[in-house]
């Protein structure tokens, strides 16, 4: 929050009472909805047979055997590449070379987008080619533009995959003797992302439903603490130490940081007003997380690493998060009333991949 700030100049005299004004932010003050009637909807979704086989290919795609090989790149391959930009009188242009750069052929995951170009390139083969962008190209510097680009192919690799079988099982994990233990392990996980991603999609909707319930005003400090905090966050997601950097990499997806932040503005001001909904909302409730509460939860997460429940915990006192965790034990609570009377309705039928993608 802003400081308080005194309005004015306060006139300070002996003969008279001392007296001033000061402004300041206060806390969100709002009636609290009614849980009762609340009726939400969710897709109709599940884990087919095709959701087991697209995860079993990421799987042998993952223990793959990446291997050099002399023949021309196909889709599929690795290619090692060095590549740059060309001016018209046949010059490097500066800034734009690569060296040993990576990447599988198919995939598009290079900022040229070239796999077309390179497929067929032998390592040690060099190839100049010029390629004009769409204007709706995802990377605006390019957007509607022609570039000449002069590659040179250093490696070429194939992934020799491995064949879907009991060998593969215990390849993965000791706990899989045949590939039926696997598949059996790769439909619950499945299924253990797909409920968790329901109940946020179910909580969500709750969210929306009680907030069209009561309004709860978000204070311009408040907006801007959280916009500054998404800003730092920001930062260490794209590995940059300071604002200048972000804001240069920014504008070269065509965005201002002024932009950026009314973007995230209603989105922003919508998260405050949920979380100090659901916070009045528990205290309203008294609803508590015990000890045994504490200890249940670290046992899940426990079950899905390689840290004992004990470590988990302690790394929890260590970086002072406990109380975190109890109050999403708290929040849950609060969501599993409201569920327990709320009338959850089926919607649309909905694959799994689409589901997740758009939930994610």
């Amino acid at each position: 929050y802003e400081p308080p700030a005194v309005e004015g100049e306060p006139q300070f005299n002996l003969d008279s009472d001392f007296t001033f004004s000061v402004t300041y932010d206060a806390y969100p003050a709002f009636e609290l909805p009614s849980l009762e009637g609340i009726e939400i909807e969710v897709p109709a979704v599940s884990v087919s047979d095709e959701d087991i086989a697209r995860e079993l290919e990421e799987i042998r795609q993952r223990n793959a055997i990446v291997v050099e090989k002399d023949g021309p790149a196909e889709t599929g391959d690795i290619v090692t590449a060095d590549f740059a930009e060309i001016a018209e009188d046949g010059t490097e242009i500066p800034g734009t070379a690569r060296k040993d750069f990576a990447f599988e052929l198919g995939k598009q995951l290079n900022i040229y987008k070239f796999d077309d170009e390179i497929v067929g390139l032998k390592a040690g083969d060099e190839k100049t080619f010029t390629k004009t962008f769409p204007a709706d190209f995802e990377y605006s510097e390019y957007a509607g533009k022609t570039v000449t680009i002069k590659v040179k192919v250093t490696k070429v690799k194939r992934q020799d995959l491995p064949e879907l079988d009991d060998e593969l099982a215990q390849d993965v994990s000791e706990k899989y003797k045949t590939l039926e233990d696997l598949k059996a392990a790769v439909r619950n996980q499945l299924n253990e992302a797909l409920e968790a991603r329901l109940r946020s999609t179910k909580e969500n909707a709750i969210v929306d439903e009680l907030l069209k319930r009561t309004s709860v005003s978000i204070p311009r400090s408040m907006l801007a603490a959280e916009l500054a905090m998404r800003w730092e966050s920001l930062k260490q997601q794209m590995g940059v130490d300071n604002d200048e950097r972000l804001e240069m990499l920014l504008r070269i997806s065509g965005k201002s940081r002024d932009q950026l932040l009314q973007d995230w503005a209603p989105l922003a001001e919508k998260a405050l007003a949920s979380r100090i909904l659901l916070d009045k909302l528990v205290e309203a409730g008294s609803y508590t997380a015990t000890d045994e509460d504490v200890d249940a939860e670290i046992a899940k997460e426990a079950a899905h690493t390689t840290m004992s429940p004990a470590e988990i915990k302690a790394e929890y006192e260590k970086r002072g998060t406990l109380e975190y965790l109890k109050d999403d034990i708290k929040v849950r609570k609060l969501f599993d009333a409201i569920l327990a009377s709320a009338q959850v309705k089926e919607g649309t039928a909905v694959s799994y991949l689409d589901f997740m993608k758009e939930n994610q």
